[in-house]
């Protein structure tokens, strides 16, 4: 795989010493890695122009690119599967109890799914968010990764750490920018089919049919037209019997589900004029669907069951009925219009989104056991929508002697959620919640955010440029934000390259978490201490998560060889949780056991830390032959106040790659993933600890994947291979948490999802 350079790091205490310390070293002319072409090492261009910040926020130690020809090397309906090789990225269930285990998203870093923002051409995406937030932080979602059609895709940018800071509300682990195709001056264009064909029938298969089409219109428009047929069918409904952790009780003998389908349909398109040189306007408009094929999952893993007959059934007659069919469907139309200007001062980049999201799905219960499982046969839509606004320009100029750019921007969000499912939990056992009505509350909640940035890349000295950086936001809830960041760059010679960066990110509490009106319940089991009954309630006095992130790197690269080390470190306040003390309680309830129940909200965990190590090996060992190799291990990742991880994600990851190029029409492919060790929860949902099977980890396994792409014509490919070459399986157990007292809890230690086994794969791509 081409990798970008990965800007590694040695580990200093604190970034002033660090930005002490590089500029006590002299120099060279500013320099950067270029990426490497198909079959070449990366190399250094003779001098780097002074940019602008947001640009040399892209040459820090924790960003990565993966190329178009990365994707065409390995074809897949779901784009995630490809960022996983790259460096500081895992995938991870929604949240550390494991709950929708299969339903997994890229984490960056540790700092979990909620804490990357989704990006295409630098514009949020943030359908999930329209998605339920459980109690334990999950959503039945597959997150925010596949909604362009692959062939629009020019290339993927992962940015982790400092430098995603500078992208506002949602970045505090890292930002993944999908970046699309421009529009050729000639009429082009290409398809692609690819198929996925499992060894064992009960994995599921897939099948893509996309397109991209674009050119001209005239000498001032140009057109862009995308399209994506795409079917990942779920896996077996039985494909974990057996495998799952001890039940008891009315619950022995349930084993929980396996990966659910998914239906793609993608339509997206783009208008282009050129008003005058320097000046393009896009017009884009999309539209994409994502249905599921669902395979029995419901939120506490009890789906099915043997009768006395020997029969494996369903334990609801819903999640039966429901099987194979389309239980929710996601919907996402979006339309943008964006200037970028060049001038002789500078430059400018400006757009107007709006973003629209239906989530129409079966009604799901929001207590205790039911939560999460069907409650009724009808269908709830949840919307949201989006507005953003932004805009900003940088210009040239000096500071005395000092050459600098400096960027000025502003930007404009209003958020619009209505979800009328989410407030139907009735107070009538444990009684009613002060300051709001047990039944018909109001099912709508906005925010909006107001945010100010500025940026100066200032060249110090030939071999040094630093990087300052102050963005505030104003939420209209939470309050005032304020994240400043500073990136230091520093150049020892030719071939060694000092980097260091520091940025305070944040996130703002999302529309559930901040909504008075939404209430879960528990019966006792789900509560914390065990005191009895307790609602969860939403708080609009929630404080924003915020995280001071470290990273300092250091990096080789000449003709051959692209080398790297770095350190990174984050320390995380304000984390929002599910509270641990009551506020209060709830009174007048009709059932003497369960009323007068407690009443927690969400809160701010003091305080959490997130540290680790990422390195980077590249080298050409000759003209048709490169390896690439990448590892990330994880210090820590831990909640302070209780002691638990923030993600269950390996201890370390190893990727490594051989690409050959064997002849001038045929590339052969080899790759292996390490993982290491998957260490499960210590505490269950009441916060005692955990015993038995609760606490077994996953131990380490590897997967290898082999594969070639023949090129027919310079026009005409075709990529085939084998994932999972060596057939290695992983079985959902259940939750990592079991959902009853410690006597009969069924928790499943790390083992909370499904890797498929071997699978054979094939694409054909045609450009025109």
């Amino acid at each position: 795989m081409a990798i970008k350079a990965e800007r590694p790091s040695w580990r200093l205490q604190t970034v002033a010493v660090a930005a002490a310390l590089l500029c006590m070293q002299g120099g060279v002319q500013a320099q950067v890695a270029a990426p490497a072409p198909d079959g070449q090492a990366a190399t250094l261009p003779v001098v780097e122009v002074l940019g602008t910040a947001e640009n040399a926020w892209k040459q820090a130690p924790g960003v990565s690119t993966v190329t178009r020809e990365d994707l065409d090397a390995q074809p897949t309906n779901d784009l995630a599967q490809v960022l996983r090789e790259q460096p500081g990225v895992n995938f991870t269930s929604n949240s550390s109890s494991g709950q929708r285990g299969n339903n997994r998203q890229i984490d960056l870093r540790g700092m979990g799914p909620e804490n990357t923002l989704i990006l295409v051409d630098g514009k949020p995406v943030n359908s999930r968010s329209a998605v339920r937030y459980g109690w334990r932080g999950e959503r039945d979602t597959r997150g925010d990764m596949n909604w362009v059609p692959p062939d629009a895709i020019d290339q993927i940018e992962v940015l982790r750490g400092p430098a995603a800071a500078r992208y506002g509300n949602g970045a505090a682990g890292g930002v993944v920018n999908i970046i699309t195709k421009g529009i050729p001056d000639k009429l082009g264009g290409s398809a692609t089919l690819y198929y996925s064909l499992p060894e064992d029938s009960r994995d599921g298969a897939a099948q893509r049919t996309s397109f991209s089409l674009a050119g001209p219109l005239s000498g001032q428009l140009g057109f862009r037209l995308s399209g994506n047929i795409a079917k990942t069918d779920a896996d077996a409904w039985d494909i974990n019997a057996g495998h799952a952790s001890t039940r008891t009780g009315i619950y022995a003998g349930t084993f929980p589900a396996g990966r659910e389908g998914v239906r793609n349909r993608d339509l997206s398109a783009r208008l282009t004029l050129k008003p005058a040189a320097g000046h393009t306007i896009d017009f884009d408009a999309a539209y994409a669907r994502q249905g599921n094929i669902y395979a029995g999952d419901t939120q506490n893993t009890n789906n099915f069951t043997v009768n006395a007959a020997g029969d494996l059934v369903a334990t609801s007659q819903r999640v039966w009925d429901a099987l194979g069919s389309e239980t929710n469907r996601m919907t996402r139309s979006t339309y943008a219009l964006t200037h970028k200007g060049q001038y002789d001062f500078g430059s400018s980049n400006a757009y107007l989104q709006y973003e629209r999201t239906r989530n129409r799905r079966m009604d799901e219960g929001l207590a205790g056991g039911t939560e999460g499982l069907f409650s009724s046969d009808h269908y709830s839509t949840a919307r949201l929508s989006i507005l953003t606004a932004h805009a900003e320009a940088s210009a040239r100029g000096k500071w005395g002697s000092l050459a600098h750019v400096m960027t000025v921007g502003g930007e404009w969000v209003d958020q619009r959620l209505d979800d009328a499912n989410s407030v139907t939990q009735t107070t009538t056992e444990a009684g009613s919640v002060p300051g709001i009505t047990g039944a018909g509350r109001s099912s709508k909640i906005s925010a909006r955010i107001a945010s100010l940035f500025v940026e100066d890349n200032i060249e110090v000295t030939p071999s040094t440029l630093l990087t300052p950086g102050l963005r505030v936001d104003r939420h209209s809830t939470v309050g005032t934000n304020w994240s400043p960041s500073l990136n230091l760059s520093h150049y020892l010679d030719d071939r060694i390259t000092l980097k260091a960066g520091v940025a305070r990110a944040y996130k703002a509490p999302n529309l559930y978490q901040l909504n008075p009106n939404y209430l879960l319940y528990s019966r006792g089991i789900g509560c914390w201490g065990a005191g009895g009954s307790c609602y969860l309630q939403g708080n609009a006095g929630l404080k924003a998560e915020t995280s001071i992130n470290k990273e300092l790197g250091v990096e080789y690269a000449d003709d051959r060889l692209l080398a790297g080390l770095t350190l990174f470190h984050n320390d995380y306040r304000n984390k929002i949780e599910a509270g641990t003390a009551p506020v209060g309680n709830a009174v007048g309830g009709s059932n003497g056991s369960y009323a007068n129940a407690d009443i927690f909200t969400w809160t701010n965990v003091p305080k959490a830390v997130v540290s680790g190590v990422e390195g980077s090996f590249n080298i050409k060992l000759s003209p048709a032959l490169k390896w690439s190799n990448n590892l990330t291990y994880m210090v820590q990742s831990k909640n302070k106040a209780t002691g638990e991880q923030l993600s269950i994600i390996p201890r370390y990851t190893v990727n490594s790659r051989v690409e050959w190029r064997a002849t001038a029409a045929l590339q052969l492919l080899g790759s292996v993933t390490w993982y290491g060790r998957q260490k499960p929860n210590k505490l269950d949902y009441q916060g005692l600890a955990l015993t038995g099977e609760e606490t077994q980890s996953l131990s380490p396994y590897a997967l290898v994947g082999v594969g070639a792409r023949y090129s027919f014509t310079k026009d005409v490919t075709l990529t085939a291979g084998i994932d999972n070459l060596f057939d290695k399986r992983l079985y959902r157990k259940g939750n990592a948490v079991g959902v009853n007292n410690p006597r009969t809890i069924y928790g499943a230690g790390a083992a909370t999802y499904n890797e498929p086994g071997r699978s054979f794969y094939a694409a054909l791509g045609a450009r025109f």
